[in-house]
């Protein structure tokens, strides 16, 4: 039995490695503007919260609050994708991106729960509040919120720590679009209640991406299969690869929010040579690398010789 790790050629390596450092750039670039505007934004609801006496305001502050930190927890989880592995820690520290995830969901998850809440609160004791001013600081917030979140946009299906910075900005858009829609309403109607009400219709909007997002970042965090990932398609591409008879203890995991490794048994015919084993491997590691999975180890063996599993 023959076990040997996916050594990639030195240009598919220096490719992939570029194109790496390119896309982590850009990612950077878009996290450092969007906390930096998104911490502007909040001192400015705090500030005209504090004049006016508007707990909407400074609730919405205390909301982006929240998502600056989970925004700064994104930006650096990239950042530790660029750290050495270490004997301690074989694959660096690519996981934190995954954890990271997780944690966006959580809090954009309790983020929903607290809006709601409050939003109850309020249906039943509705507040005097000056619908003119918060529709206008609220109209910035969609402009702050909606710029940011467009430069996640391209990326937000590659990677889902982009795709929960991208919900956390949308759904701040959204909760400030209904803001400006309830001040104007209650700045014309005095229907203080409003405010409440669309609160509440804009939580279960964010609920829909939130609960996905938790549900893939908690699958990663167990090891789970990537959603992008195929099982069946990955075993047919083993199988198309002339001399491979079967793959078994097939196992596909995440190693981080960009990164994904497999390990697999090939069983092959007891008449195979070392030079047909290896061409074997090299075609089949390239195949999986069109099916975003690029941390290949493979084993060999024959029906004859170690291979005790049903399909041998």
């Amino acid at each position: 039995m023959t076990g040997i790790h996916s050594p990639e050629s030195n240009h598919d390596h220096h490719h992939h490695h570029a194109h790496g450092l390119v896309e982590l750039t850009n990612v950077n670039r878009a996290f450092i503007i969007g906390i930096g505007l998104n911490f502007l934004f909040v001192l400015i609801e705090v500030f005209a919260g504090l004049r006016v006496h508007s707990l909407s305001l400074l609730s919405d502050a205390g909301h982006n609050l929240a998502d600056v930190g989970a925004l700064a927890l994104s930006l650096l989880a990239y950042r530790l994708l660029k750290v050495k592995p270490t004997e301690k820690y074989t694959y660096g520290y690519r996981k934190t991106s995954i954890l990271t995830a997780l944690f966006n969901g959580v809090v954009l998850l309790v983020s929903i729960g607290a809006i709601v809440y409050e939003a109850i609160h309020r249906l039943f004791n509705p507040e005097p509040l000056p619908g003119g001013i918060i529709a206008l600081i609220a109209g910035a917030g969609i402009l702050v919120n909606s710029f940011t979140a467009i430069l996640f946009l391209k990326d937000k299906e590659k990677d889902i720590n982009i795709k929960s910075a991208y919900l956390h900005l949308m759904s701040d858009a959204l909760v400030s679009a209904g803001l400006v829609i309830g001040g104007i309403l209650i700045y014309y109607t005095g229907w203080y209640w409003l405010d409440a009400v669309f609160s509440i219709i804009i939580s279960f909007v964010i609920l829909k991406g939130t609960w996905t997002l938790l549900k893939e970042s908690l699958r990663l965090s167990l090891d789970g299969v990537p959603p992008d990932i195929d099982l069946n398609k990955v075993k047919a591409t083993a199988l198309s690869v002339k001399g491979v008879l079967a793959i078994h203890h097939l196992h596909v995991w995440a190693i981080s929010t960009t990164q994904n490794a497999l390990t697999a048994h090939l069983v092959l015919d007891e008449t195979t040579t070392m030079p047909e084993m290896e061409s074997i491997k090299k075609v089949l590691k390239h195949e999986l690398e069109h099916q975003k999975i690029s941390h290949v180890t493979l084993e060999t063996e024959t029906r004859s010789n170690g291979c005790k599993e049903p399909d041998c």
